[in-house]
């Protein structure tokens, strides 16, 4: 049932091991980001945290976008321009990631540090109640703030992404079992860091997270512009952070938006994501067919409505 899940994850951990290196602008403040041909405004002022920097665009109620493992914030790109139009975007990048400098993230407690640094920020900011999106990896960040301060978000869209990912490995898996091997790929991953980076491995993990042409290259262009000891940090807590046995706990409204493909029926992928949330007390689920992990990059226009359509709700 989970085999072209599991292979992409399979795919994405190989690639980490391997390809990821530093690139020439960890010293530096990555840019806010622009499109020149959509009236989207980015904020020239970015907000630097320890763990993470928020750039800012549009008007309205607030909506915060966080993105997954080695993610750049442009995997927002297509969809922020029309939904920057009736909501203030907050569009999150990992320190380390973009070809940011890592800041806290070469420690542990990562993933901990981002979800403190996101609270600080609305709370600082007197953002009340978010809607939150967090795609892969940020899906789970989405997870652990929603079980963390409840009070603080009003919903979440979790975008390809499971309350706990070693299930993927090894169906059943514990934290316990996948934690040997959680530590030898973050090990593995920090002894790249300095190395030449292996391009035609980047392409061919971002073949299988993604399935349009333009897709595939902007996946291949973060994975290589990704800190790999960040990246090596940020898999191993991925993998020995467990949320199953606080979704029964979770009332935050999620919406679960996931993929299917020839390679990942939708009969599949929907059992897969309901019997995942199945203990959730409020999800719904949005299937988006014709698409890979990067769904938002395979389907701008399908993701686009569905992330409108979230944003919107009251």
């Amino acid at each position: 049932m989970i085999t072209h899940l599991k292979a992409r994850l399979l795919a994405t951990a190989f690639t980490l091991l391997v390809v990821l290196h530093p690139a020439a602008a960890h010293c530096q403040t990555t840019p806010a980001p622009t499109d020149a041909n959509s009236a989207l405004r980015i904020d020239p002022v970015m907000t630097q945290m320890e763990h993470i920097s928020i750039a800012t665009a549009g008007r309205g109620s607030p909506v915060i976008l966080i993105p997954g493992l080695s993610s750049a914030r442009a995997v927002w790109d297509d969809v922020v321009p029309v939904l920057a139009r009736t909501h203030r975007v907050y569009l999150v990048q990992v320190n380390g990631f973009g070809g940011d400098a890592p800041g806290k993230n070469l420690q542990p407690g990562m993933l901990d540090g981002i979800v403190a640094d996101l609270d600080r920020f609305v709370t600082e900011h007197k953002i009340t109640r978010p809607a939150i999106v967090g795609h892969s990896m940020g899906g789970l960040v989405a997870l652990m703030w929603t079980k963390a301060h409840p009070d603080h978000v009003a919903r979440a869209m979790i975008v390809d992404s499971l309350p706990y990912v070693g299930e993927i490995f090894v169906p059943g898996a514990t934290v316990e079992m996948m934690a040997p091997q959680a530590a030898t790929m973050r090990d593995r991953m920090v002894a790249s860091y300095g190395k030449p980076a292996d391009s035609a491995t980047a392409e061919a993990t971002a073949n299988g997270l993604a399935l349009k042409p333009t897709s595939r290259g902007k996946v291949k262009a973060w994975v290589l512009a990704a800190d790999p000891r960040v990246a090596g940090q940020a898999l191993y807590e991925d993998l020995t952070t467990d949320l199953r046995p606080d979704m029964a706990n979770i009332t935050t409204p999620l919406t679960i938006v996931y993929p299917w493909s020839d390679a990942l029926p939708a009969v599949r992928a929907e059992a897969l994501y309901r019997s995942a949330y199945g203990k959730a007390a409020n999800a719904t689920f949005v299937p988006i067919g014709d698409a890979a992990h990067f769904v938002m990059l395979d389907q701008p226009v399908a993701f686009a409505a569905a992330l409108q359509a979230f944003a919107d709700e009251r």
